[in-house]
């Protein structure tokens, strides 16, 4: 009796996780509706065809068509590398609300008055929705074309009739084709709606700009492949209720992959910020406990910060009311956690029983270890009720046995401290730095960084 030929498999589309029946839910990447039926594999024709262009030597290829046009926003013009490549694709992607459509909008009416014709396609939006926006933002200019469609036929027919040099689609999500099956939104339509468009713009030099949704975790939604197919990925984040916006490279094919855009939301719309500093520190006008300046760096840009602390005051001998509070803001919780310890143990500074808040100002995120110093001094200051000098930063990360490591960068945080006024800056010791109009601390401990600034 013949044997029953063996069925294709199923493959998850994100990871290739291969399955011999169907499931809802990837057992690898734990993706939904990402499974896919294996089509039986094809023999290869071996046969030549015809070529899209004669290959040429590569030193006699015109560098015309690849040269970057200025998107006339200068902090996405940073991040990009030089700006906007003709043909190139770009994927923004960004949670609700954090004013992904408000950039795009004011990029496009940008690049409308510098007689570069834009077309901006609304998947999610009105036409009426969308003007609403633009009279808002000044963002009015007969070079910018506006539709809103949610059919792939019809975004194309858009193409053709404006013959744009930039497009912007929002969202990739909300654009569907009759000829794909699955819903719009989908892995499927996705992945081919998106490959669709990066083929047009391909063929005829527009600059294609796609918004992207993210999923809860944060990570774009729809199959990785997506970001395999552009050329450029872009994050868009932001705290709802912070005035600040950063626009991180995750992927650049035409730039570094470690650049940072500062943005200030307003009512206004979306402001670069070429000197974002002013939004992460406070001026007082007399010295406070419990401040400490530190400089952090996004990406290749030193930004100086600010650490704030508040120290409850010391339990009476003999009185125990609970576990002390550990609250953090905008820093990462568990390292403050050891950075307190550490202060505690080897500098000496009594805070068991206190409550400890730490925060940072602006609404900024911290995450590396070179903040931990400034952490430190901080909350010193805060619990021995002592100011701090208003003219010190201080950069290092804090060991466990109470020394102070060195940081990368650390010439650049103190050239951009100098710039703005510090003439004091507390570093590792073995940095050997030399900075014209600073003076450079250099300290190997924590408590004798703590006696330099006599806060012991």
């Amino acid at each position: 009796m013949a044997k029953a030929p063996a069925k294709d498999p199923f493959r998850c589309v994100e990871c290739g996780w291969t399955t011999t029946k169907w499931v809802g839910r990837c057992g690898e990447c734990q993706a939904w509706g990402s499974v896919e039926e294996v089509a039986a594999p094809k023999k290869l024709s071996l046969v030549a065809g015809p070529v899209t262009s004669a290959a040429t030597p590569i030193g006699e290829v015109s560098l015309e068509s690849a040269k970057a046009r200025t998107s006339g926003v200068g902090e996405l013009d940073r991040v990009l590398g030089g700006g906007l490549v003709p043909g190139a694709a770009i994927l923004l992607a960004g949670e609700p609300g954090v004013g992904k459509s408000t950039l795009l909008l004011s990029v496009a009416a940008e690049s409308a008055k510098q007689n570069l014709r834009a077309l901006y396609i609304s998947g999610e939006e009105s036409a009426s929705q969308v003007r609403l926006r633009a009279e808002r933002l000044g963002a009015i200019d007969p070079n910018l074309w506006l539709a809103a469609e949610n059919e792939l036929s019809a975004v194309i027919g858009h193409i053709d009739a404006v013959q744009p040099e930039i497009l912007i689609v929002d969202s990739i999500q909300t654009i569907a084709s009759a000829a794909v099956d699955g819903a719009p939104g989908g892995v499927t339509q996705v992945r081919e709606i998106a490959g669709a468009l990066i083929r047009v713009a391909k063929e005829r030099n527009i600059t294609v700009i796609l918004v992207g949704h993210v999923t809860k975790d944060g990570s774009i939604a729809g199959p990785r492949l997506l970001e395999h197919l552009v050329d450029v990925v872009l994050n868009f984040e932001g705290e709802r209720h912070s005035r600040l916006r950063l626009i991180r490279a995750i992927k650049n094919r035409f730039g570094a992959s470690d650049e940072v855009g500062c943005f200030d939301m307003s009512e206004a719309g979306i402001i670069g910020l070429p000197d974002p500093t002013g939004l992460f520190t406070t001026r007082h006008t007399e010295p406070v406990p419990g401040t400490c300046v530190t400089v952090a760096l996004e990406g290749r840009r030193p930004l100086l910060a600010e650490i704030q602390a508040l120290v409850g005051a010391p339990v009476a001998e003999g009185r125990d009311y609970g576990n002390s509070r550990r609250v953090t803001s905008g820093l990462d919780n568990p390292r403050t956690a050891m950075t307190l310890a550490v202060l505690e143990l080897r500098a000496h500074i009594r805070l068991s029983g206190r409550d400890v808040y730490v925060a940072t100002v602006g609404g900024m995120k911290m995450n590396e270890p070179s903040a931990d110093l400034a952490v430190a001094l901080a909350v010193a200051s805060a619990a021995k009720g002592l100011a701090l000098p208003a003219d010190l930063v201080a950069i290092g990360e804090v060991g466990l046995a109470g020394e102070i490591r060195k940081v990368t960068g650390a010439l650049q945080r103190i050239n951009e401290a100098a710039r703005l006024g510090f003439k004091r800056a507390m570093v590792p010791m073995g940095s050997e730095l030399k900075v014209p109009g600073i003076e450079i601390m250099e300290v190997g401990r924590l408590e004798q960084a703590i006696a330099k600034v006599k806060i012991s």
